[in-house]
């Protein structure tokens, strides 16, 4: 099982950090083959929105998402931890799913859905911590994060969302937030 957890924190050693270790620690226990990728460390532009993948589902900015793509089209599952700035994601992951208007282009303009190349429809998973209690505080992202796996040919299957959580660290306090995190990883190996 391929699974790309794609750490989207700006924050090192964050909460949604913390959360995606145990993450990945069940998901390698459980057989998991998977890769780290860490948003914080690769330097990439947002989309220029020039329409330059329309033609080939390819993007034509050349920067470090081109590392990121290929882990992207090969996951059968993928994990995606971020927190929650002024309730929607941050700015660094807001611009990978951006970028991934060129899976977009390809599934819908060229009908050449990524599940043609991965062999099958992936499976998405949502972490994300916000430090107010607000009701509406994981609407947008959960619509964004909908949206975003279906670009990517993903079936959006679950997600652990915490709210009132934003010191540093923080989350080691709540009563079941990584043991949860755990539990996915193992859960979606053997499942």
């Amino acid at each position: 099982m391929k699974i790309t957890a794609i750490y989207g924190s700006p924050r090192a050693g964050g909460n949604t950090d913390l959360l995606l270790k145990e993450f990945v620690r069940g998901a390698l226990e459980a057989g998991g083959e998977v890769t780290e990728i860490v948003l914080r460390d690769h330097a990439f532009s947002p989309c220029i929105e020039c329409g330059g993948c329309n033609e080939t589902g390819i993007c034509v900015l050349r920067d470090d998402m081109e590392k990121i793509y290929p882990c992207i089209c090969v996951a059968q599952i993928i994990c995606l931890a971020a927190p929650i700035f002024f309730y929607g994601f941050n700015a660094g992951t807001k611009a990978l799913i951006d970028r991934s208007q060129c899976f977009w282009a390809g599934k819908y303009m060229l009908q050449k859905p990524l599940s043609e190349r991965r062999g099958n429809i992936g499976k998405g998973y949502l972490i994300s911590v916000g430090a107010t209690k607000g009701q509406k505080l994981f609407d947008c992202i959960l619509l964004t994060a909908r949206y975003f796996f279906d670009a990517i040919d993903m079936e959006f299957t679950g997600h652990l969302l915490y709210r009132q959580i934003d010191a540093q660290g923080a989350i080691k306090n709540h009563p079941t937030a990584l043991r949860e995190a755990y539990e996915l990883g193992l859960s979606v190996v053997q499942s």
